[in-house]
């Protein structure tokens, strides 16, 4: 047979059980921190609740791991307001009779 592969004394290759060495760590690669901002809003009078939830997935890969972690910052923030509904009253006005008090 033309071309046919043969084996160092002739004949047919021998193919051997194959061999496989333990897996190798490579250097753990580390992805840019994702920012995240959540805002929450309350009002004094009237409440606004957002509740929210989270599922963690932890996943297990046997060729790759990998990590998400997560951190979270709080920012809160207050508005204050004073509204004048009117003119206050002034108990002190004599209403032209009598001696004017000097404050």
């Amino acid at each position: 047979m033309a071309g046919a592969q043969t084996g160092p004394w002739g004949g047919q290759p021998q193919f051997l059980s194959p061999s496989h060495s333990p897996a190798q760590q490579g250097p753990t690669q580390v992805s840019p921190t994702q920012q995240y901002v959540k805002p929450n809003y309350s009002n004094t009078n009237i409440n606004h609740v957002h509740p929210s939830h989270t599922t963690n997935v932890n996943k297990h890969c046997i060729t790759h791991k990998h990590y998400f972690p997560h951190t979270e910052s709080v920012v809160n923030e207050c508005k204050e307001q004073h509204i004048m509904c009117g003119q206050p009253y002034n108990p002190c006005q004599t209403g032209g009779w009598g001696p004017k008090r000097p404050w």
